[in-house]
């Protein structure tokens, strides 16, 4: 992909630093007593600059969206010529978790993040939301290069779910103890059985994948 110019690149380290103190105060606050007003004043910008880069307070700490949304298009759109979206997926989503991503789920830190994210209603609902219009992005995608409306919206849906599936794997796994560099290891059969069922089908039942007892 093309890298961002001067411009954009100011653009995203204020949109970065914005969310960073965002996430800060919900961390420290919780995410309901935190209001805009006082996350503007902390990042020393209006609070009209920060509605210009995130409409919805909850996008303020579910702000890797944008990015997960703009990545996942530019993935799919680029790949090879002939090649499955899903096999693009796939090897995205092995990138994710080789670079240590947040987006792998298989991060140190995690479990601040779910516990912040599970306390306040409004976060949960948006983070569903966010998954659905993942589903939208490859749905609409899928429907430019074959013309099925039906089957794109299937299958557009089938491969979100499979990539919230991902990490919410690895984060359920952390919150509940289980070592960070052994959910790594595990995320790689974890990204395969995912998009091997996506392939496949979901067949007979098979054997759990690891075990945390």
């Amino acid at each position: 992909m093309p890298q961002p110019g001067l411009r954009e690149r100011k653009k995203q380290a204020t949109r970065r630093m914005i969310a960073d103190i965002a996430t800060g105060l919900f961390a420290l606050r919780g995410f309901d007593a935190v209001t805009v007003a006082e996350i503007a004043e902390a990042a020393g910008v209006s609070k009209m600059t920060v509605f210009n880069y995130f409409p919805r307070k909850e996008d303020l700490f579910l702000d890797r969206h944008a990015d997960r949304l703009r990545e996942l298009e530019a993935v799919v759109r680029d790949r090879p010529a002939g090649e499955p979206m899903q096999d693009a997926l796939r090897r995205y989503q092995h990138e994710l978790l080789a670079a240590g991503h947040p987006l792998s789920g298989a991060i140190e830190g995690v479990r601040g993040f779910w516990v912040v994210l599970q306390s306040s209603p409004a976060l949960v609902s948006r983070s569903i939301e966010q998954e659905h219009e993942v589903g939208d992005l490859l749905a609409g995608i899928l429907t430019e290069e074959t013309g099925d409306e039906f089957g794109a919206r299937l299958t557009g849906n089938l491969m979100a779910a499979a990539v919230s599936t991902i990490f919410r794997t690895a984060v359920a796994r952390i919150v509940a103890g289980a070592d960070v560099d052994e959910v790594r290891r595990d995320q790689l059969a974890v990204i395969d059985r995912a998009f091997d069922v996506l392939e496949t089908g979901i067949g007979p039942p098979r054997e759990p994948l690891h075990s945390d007892g």
